[in-house]
């Protein structure tokens, strides 16, 4: 850990002694699931039956959240399971996870390495984000990002289902006026059941969304908008995207994405429980005055080398990595330092 933190502190140290123009993306957070246990300095495990405003079968718990490994591969990953059990009044359980309030960040690129499972017929596992003043302003008016969502009615309807998937934006006034511009498409192979990489490049311009960009450096985006002036602030794109979101994956069974509201239809669960495997996700930015990112995680501080004035910073909460303006500042007990471990 200590040696990880060295180098990640000399890689932001590097970007922000560098003129904006030679700056490209650097890592500012790397979350890869290897602890014994998960971080909830970071991730909220979501515990309800609510349906999530989409009619939805599941029971969202925390046996639906797990540290495993996956069984092909061998890597531990987060994973997601959906299980057809009764439960709470409910007729299935799954997972839900988000870092709300603990992990936010506005502007970057975002990656995730995900194993979707066999979604045929009726689950919707998704990764998205939010706007972290959910809790103020309340959906749709933080805004919705969804990065990546498969299961889609219509992607059963054609029996494509296994390449069948979208990206998305909602913003609005109220959730019977929401806006919503959802990109879909059918890719020429499956992205079930084995692991893929999904990017989302965001600027204070444009959204773009990319599958397996590693592997196809010039593939197209498969989700692309400009986020454009509106005079109506609830629906002014570049005013909605552009403040901080946190992070969220989750299973879903059934409800209205997929169109399958009985539990009886939902085939993908006749066999046994099915899983999503996250095997890391990280968050890559330039340092630019507009970008911000706060993590409160421990394993994730900034770790300054020893006999620095940071050794005297009282260690009695997690230290948080904070970058306002381009800058970075280390944020201990509510107080903010410096790099060189300076109050200010």
């Amino acid at each position: 850990m200590l040696h990880h933190a060295k180098q990640l502190y000399t890689m932001l140290l590097l970007m922000l002694a560098l003129p904006l123009a030679a700056q490209d993306y650097t890592l500012v957070w790397n979350e890869d699931f290897t602890d014994a246990t998960l971080d909830r300095n970071v991730w909220n495990i979501e515990v309800n039956g609510d349906g999530g405003g989409n009619n939805e079968l599941q029971y969202y718990c925390e046996k639906g959240v797990t540290l495993d490994i996956e069984p092909t591969t061998g890597k531990r990953c987060l994973v997601l399971t959906a299980t057809k059990e009764d439960y709470k009044g409910k007729k299935c359980t799954s997972g839900r996870v988000n870092t709300k309030n603990n992990l936010y960040y506005t502007f970057g690129k975002i990656e995730a390495r995900i194993k979707f499972p066999n979604t045929a017929n009726g689950l919707w596992p998704a990764f998205w984000q939010m706007g972290n003043d959910f809790d103020k302003v309340g959906w749709p008016r933080c805004g919705e990002t969804d990065i990546i969502e498969l299961g889609n009615a219509n992607g059963i309807k054609h029996g494509t289902q296994d390449r069948f998937f979208n990206g998305a934006l909602h913003l609005g006034s109220a959730w019977n006026t929401v806006w919503c511009d959802a990109q879909d498409i059918t890719y020429p192979y499956s992205v079930e059941d084995t692991f893929h990489i999904v990017t989302m490049i965001w600027t204070p311009t444009s959204i773009d969304m990319y599958m397996d960009r590693d592997a196809n450096p010039g593939v197209k985006p498969y989700f692309s908008a400009k986020l454009e002036h509106n005079d109506d602030p609830y629906y002014n794109r570049s005013l909605v995207f552009a403040k901080p979101n946190f992070i969220i994956a989750n299973l879903a069974v059934g409800g209205n994405f997929p169109q399958i509201w009985d539990i009886k239809q939902i085939s993908a669960l006749a066999n046994g429980p099915r899983s999503v495997y996250i095997d890391w996700i990280r968050i890559y930015q330039q340092g630019t005055d507009k970008e911000t990112f706060i993590s409160p995680s421990p394993s994730d501080a900034i770790e300054p080398e020893r006999g620095t004035a940071v050794d005297n910073i009282t260690l009695t909460q997690p230290a948080q990595k904070v970058i306002l303006n381009g800058k970075l500042y280390i944020r201990k007990n509510g107080q903010l330092y410096n790099i060189v471990g300076q109050p200010l």
